[in-house]
């Protein structure tokens, strides 16, 4: 069967709710230290029981790190997905004591968030989107850095059950689900109140009309763009999104650096607050925008290749 750039929503979830609440159970009655030690087999057995996941993560990191890229570095991009995934459990119950978090270039974030104009932050299945919770603490206006993350309908019911279930109110991320009649209101009163809107444009969405695919003007188009040696599918949704409301935006991501310590880290790539009103401009500006967003990610990648989480064909290899 054909295999499509967005078929990546149609894999089946591994867990359950019940899982889940088990193993944030596990967490916070035996102690991050004596549960991390649970990670090794864990991410052993699906080393070995998980051959497809397997095959695209060694197919990535042949061309993040090169041709010795063997089963090793495979084990350690899974344990640290997991270590990340378990982090999850403190970091949304605000147990920042837990880790050495340094975070940079969240400044010019923060002008735009005090001065009620509101921000993108455009991330990629990187390392941990919870870990930017460490900015409010390192804040001068800790109020200020409100974030809301920014997704369609199918996954926003997914990620409200599972923070519902491991976060407790106060770290709880707001969430704007995209995809429906009221949502560009609610996404603009969000960003003119000063709140950060957070998207991951690294995985395209599905091109079908299916009863839970996106509607088509909220997709944006997919755009080819060299990526770690090979062209790549990217959707510029985002970035049209972010022209469409004229502001700011920033690529962030919250790098695992091994242990506790994280390295939040935020960069400019393209402010369109500026009105542009010619056509053939706009479009030049999102390209350029997706282009700067994929060669910050394939820096990042090259330098910590453990860090990028992507389980599926990414580039479509397994296409006929």
């Amino acid at each position: 069967m054909e295999q499509t750039a967005g078929d990546w929503t149609r894999m089946p979830e591994r867990s359950n709710m019940l899982a889940l609440r088990f193993i944030c159970w596990v967490a916070l009655t035996f102690g991050r230290r004596a549960t991390r030690w649970l990670l090794p087999p864990v991410c052993a057995y699906f080393l070995v029981f998980a051959p497809a996941q397997r095959r695209h993560v060694m197919r990535y990191l042949r061309r993040a790190i090169g041709p010795r890229a063997g089963w090793l570095d495979a084990y350690r991009l899974f344990h640290s997905f997991a270590s990340t995934v378990l982090d999850r459990t403190y970091l949304l119950r605000g147990r920042l004591d837990l880790f050495d978090v340094r975070v940079t270039g969240h400044a010019p974030v923060e002008a735009e968030a005090v001065a009620g104009r509101g921000a993108f932050l455009i991330g990629a299945h990187f390392g941990s989107f919870e870990a930017l919770g460490a900015c409010k603490q390192q804040s001068a206006d800790q109020e200020a850095l409100r974030v809301a993350m920014l997704m369609f309908t199918g996954n926003a019911r997914r990620i409200v059950a599972i923070l519902d279930a491991i976060s407790v109110p106060a770290m709880r991320p707001h969430v704007i689900a995209l995809g429906q009649p009221h949502s560009m209101l609610a996404l603009r009163d969000w960003l003119d109140g000063g709140g950060l809107g957070g998207m991951l444009a690294d995985r395209t969405l599905p091109a079908d009309d299916g009863p839970s695919a996106p509607p088509r003007e909220h997709r944006g188009g997919t755009v080819m763009v060299p990526f770690l040696g090979r062209p790549a599918a990217f959707n510029d949704g985002p970035f049209r999104l972010a022209a469409m409301l004229r502001r700011q935006v920033f690529f962030m991501a919250g790098v695992y650096l091994g242990g506790g310590r994280y390295d939040v880290t935020f960069d400019p790539l393209m402010d369109f607050s500026e009105r542009v009103k010619d056509p053939a401009e706009r479009e030049r500006r999102i390209r350029t925008a997706v282009e700067a967003y994929v060669a910050r990610l394939e820096s990042l990648c090259r330098a910590h290749p453990y860090n990028w989480f992507n389980f599926h064909d990414f580039w479509l290899e397994d296409t006929p």
